[in-house]
């Protein structure tokens, strides 16, 4: 049996040591029994991902992952298995960069969304075009300064249209996500991008909705609902129909 799924220990005393003076019992989210799932996630993780990366880098980024989220999380029932969801995000992007080839994906072009926060506009852009492409294209998002949670009156305008955003949280930019995505979307934090020879650059000049009431973003998130579709039509060909008509 895998180490993961037989001695939690390293990945607890690793999560430990990430836990800030004052900060959440870290320890005690990971050590909850109903958290199994999530060692079982974790040897998933290990067995999908060898031969491309180590049992430690696996574990790295579990554990960077979990106290990411837990540092957070009001509601932390469904951390562990959200945490391995997003772990495994991760690694697959880092692999894409590195140009090694998963065997569940498909050769289809990688979007990555950016913006300051990764809590607004980017969040918006990516739930749009994902729920607009169903799997045609793959989607990413990202913040060059990424903050604690996804804005409010963001969920709620998107929940409107059936979209919720409820698993999602704002994430770091990292060199290995621009590098794995074809087309690189910016909305306000250009200059925080890596540039890569070969990756596809473009800017959105957006409204950020910080700050704004559900009634003010429904605008910003209409006009990223109309620039997704066009995109969506230009890298498959395929034209879709608007979200909020």
């Amino acid at each position: 049996m895998d180490a993961f799924s037989s001695d939690p220990a390293p990945v607890v005393a690793a999560i430990a040591r990430r836990r800030p003076a004052g900060g959440r019992n870290l320890e005690h989210f990971a050590l909850s029994s109903p958290h199994a799932r999530f060692y079982q996630a974790v040897d998933e993780l290990r067995r999908r991902f060898h031969g491309t990366f180590g049992p430690e880098t696996v574990q790295a980024v579990v554990v960077d992952v979990f106290t990411e989220l837990a540092l957070t999380a009001r509601i932390t029932t469904h951390l562990p298995v959200l945490a391995a969801r997003h772990a495994h995000e991760r690694l697959a992007t880092a692999a894409r960069s590195q140009g090694a080839t998963m065997t569940t994906t498909a050769a289809v072009p990688e979007v990555l969304f950016v913006c300051v926060h990764n809590a607004g506009r980017s969040q918006m852009a990516a739930a749009l075009l994902a729920h607009h492409a169903a799997g045609a294209v793959r989607v990413t998002s990202a913040g060059s300064a990424p903050a604690d949670s996804i804005n409010p009156a963001v969920r709620e305008v998107m929940v409107e249209i059936g979209l919720n955003l409820d698993t999602e949280f704002p994430k770091r930019l990292t060199t290995e996500a621009v590098e794995a995505a074809d087309v690189v979307i910016t909305m306000g934090c250009g200059d925080a991008c890596p540039v890569f020879p070969g990756k596809r650059y473009i800017d959105w000049e957006l409204t950020d909705p910080a700050g704004k009431t559900a009634e003010q973003i429904r605008p910003i998130r209409d006009d990223i609902d109309t620039r997704v579709r066009h995109l969506l039509a230009e890298l498959t060909g395929t034209p879709t129909r608007a979200t909020t008509s």
